[in-house]
């Protein structure tokens, strides 16, 4: 999953959106990283989400429909063509619309924009640029990104030349994303419970010790 997967299955609230951004950007032990807790369990969603869709046998089937040499950044490719994908069907997964769902996510960027790591301050500048978030559907948006992605990895890749196998397998991928996002809603929302239930107990066993 992408920046806008990851942001949508953070929820409403900002600081888990922080965090599902910051996930990418942020390395090491969470609890160090100085952030607030609800931030950090933004960030540990985010990785939470990284692996469960790493592990999932959908996500085995959907990285073995690509040969060598697209099969080594098939990881890669998937985040960003769900992207896509989600942007397709947008309307059946958030109430916000697209532009205004872009809109939000900029404005809690420039608001929170000191306290971010300089690589996550560079991609709110190209998403502010571009309006990336709210593009992911157009091919040539698409098309951009993988160029961008591409360019900046440190060893030559083939990614520039990955979309048209992406769009060849379109239909494909397009089940296979409609049976696993239901799957990943889901654990999200488990995970935000279980996190929530968790420091309701830490905050009244703080309080019962004050008395």
């Amino acid at each position: 999953m992408n920046h806008l997967a990851h942001l949508l299955l953070a929820g409403d609230d900002p600081e888990l959106q922080l965090g599902a951004l910051l996930g990418d950007h942020v390395r090491g032990d969470v609890a160090a990283c100085g952030y607030s807790r609800g931030v950090c369990d933004g960030i540990v969603l985010h990785r939470k989400v990284d692996l469960w869709t790493d592990q999932h046998a959908l996500m085995s089937v959907a990285r073995s429909l690509f040969q060598a040499p697209l099969r080594r950044y098939a990881g890669i490719m998937l985040d960003v063509y769900f992207d896509h994908l989600l942007s397709r069907s947008w309307t059946a997964h958030c109430d916000l619309s697209l532009q205004a769902f872009n809109q939000r996510t900029l404005k809690l960027l420039q608001r929170q924009h000191a306290r971010l790591p300089a690589s996550l301050q560079r991609f709110h500048h190209y998403a502010r640029s571009t309006n990336v978030l709210a593009r992911y559907a157009e091919p040539a948006m698409l098309q951009r990104v993988f160029v961008g992605i591409g360019q900046r990895l440190t060893r030559a890749n083939p990614l520039p030349q990955a979309l048209p196998t992406l769009q060849q397998h379109d239909a494909t991928l397009q089940q296979l994303f409609s049976a696993f996002w239901p799957q990943l809603q889901t654990q999200c929302a488990d995970f935000l419970h279980a996190r929530c239930a968790e420091h309701a107990l830490i905050t009244a066993a703080a309080s019962s010790q004050k008395l």
